[in-house]
This record gives C-alpha cells, structure tokens and sequence, in this order.
C-alpha cells in the first residue's frame, strides 16, 4: 500500500519528513531503549538529513545505517558512507551510531556472512526506512538490470544483505534485501521533482515488481509506504 504525501517546495517537505522521522526515532527510544533508521544516498536526502540532524532526540541511542552502499573507499564522492558522515552525522545527530555496510577491502561471502549476522542480531527490523528510486525504478540496489534481482525480490530470501552487481550502473553494491526491508515498522520514499513524479506514476500504473523493483514496496499490502514528494 502507498499514500502521497506532496510539498509546496523541497524545504517544507524536508521539514516535515525530519518532524515525523524524529518523532518515531524517540517513541522507538522510550519504548525499548534504542532505535534504528537506514537511509539512502544521492543528492534528494541532503536537505532532509540537515534538519534531521539538528532535532532532539537521544541519538547516542539511535543506530543509522544505509538501505544500500557502492562498494568504494569511503573518501570516494559515489560512497554513500560518506554522504551520510557529512550531511547527517552532523550537529546534534553527532552521537549517533554507525552501522558500516562497506567493510573491508572484498565483498566475499565471509564479509557478507558477518555483515548479516551483525545486522540481524543488533539492527534488524528497522524502526525507520528511507528509500529513493531511481529512473529505472530500482530503489535500495535492487537493480532490474541485475542477475541478483530474483534473489534480492525474493520474500523468504534468508539473507538480510546481498552482493548485487548492476548492468546499467558502476561499482558492484551491497544491499538489503526486500524481505529484510519488508520487515521496517515505518516506511518512506523520498522522491523529488517531475521526472521523478512520471517514474513514480509509471510504477503505480501496474504491478511487474522485477520490471521496476520500487513496485514492492508501493503494492505489498502488508507495507504502508508513505511516499513523500515535492517538485
């Protein structure tokens, strides 16, 4: 399921997306101690983590992590690590954790291995998840374009993280799967502008999830994605 949520600018969207996401963090914290958000990257979310970053909430409590990350150094400009480290892992959201999906130099089944067991003992389900999309429809790094798709769409994929290698874009990735993301208590997609808005209507308009990955969170009735958009 989805609902459409539209701003009158890209600043009063980023206002009211960090208003909610804040106020579900601390119930999370009042409720059991601790809280957990993975966010995604690009330029959309920039706006979105400067105010969220100065709310306040108890963030030595909160743990962030990343829905999806480009296998690269964290001092390259396409790591999404980094994007978060200077935009959202700032001011008052300084004390914060981290969980790191880049680890290590090679993605290999032992580092995945132990990625998962991490994520399921101390991350898993996520009390916030921040998704993008992209033109294709792709959204964390589930890729239409990619041998993975099958695997990463899969409900009873027991993996929560996964090696995904695009055809249509650079550097292999890790991800979390649709059945680990399924499980996210608070689901939001943040998408902005008009191209944006005409990739959106097209993945609302049928229902092939292999075709434009996105379509699995928008159309699963046991997800309520609150889909956030502002020109």
């Amino acid at each position: 399921m989805h609902k459409l949520n539209d701003f009158i600018s890209k600043e009063a969207l980023d206002q009211a997306l960090a208003e909610k996401v804040s106020q579900i963090l601390q119930a999370a914290i009042t409720l059991k101690g601790r809280a957990s958000i993975a966010v995604s990257g690009g330029s959309t979310p920039k706006g979105f983590f400067a105010v969220l970053s100065n709310k306040d909430i108890d963030w030595k409590k909160v743990t962030i992590t990343l829905a999806d990350e480009r296998w690269v150094d964290i001092n390259d400009d396409a790591s999404n690590t980094r994007l978060v480290h200077e935009n959202l892992l700032q001011n008052k959201a300084a004390s914060a954790k981290f969980f790191h999906l880049k680890q290590g130099e090679n993605l290999c089944e032992e580092t995945l291995a132990d990625l998962n067991l991490a994520a399921n003992s101390s991350l898993l389900p996520l009390d916030v998840l921040i998704l993008g999309m992209g033109e294709d429809g792709h959204t964390a790094s589930l890729f239409p374009c990619s041998e993975q798709i099958k695997q990463g769409l899969d409900i009873n994929n027991e993996k929560a993280l996964m090696k995904v290698e695009p055809k249509t874009a650079p550097h292999h990735r890790i991800t979390f799967s649709f059945a680990a993301l399924k499980q996210s208590k608070n689901t939001f997609l943040h998408v902005c502008g008009a191209n944006k808005k005409q990739v959106l209507d097209k993945a609302l308009s049928a229902n092939d999830v292999f075709e434009m990955p996105i379509r699995a969170f928008l159309q699963d009735t046991d997800i309520d994605t609150q889909i956030f958009w502002a020109e």
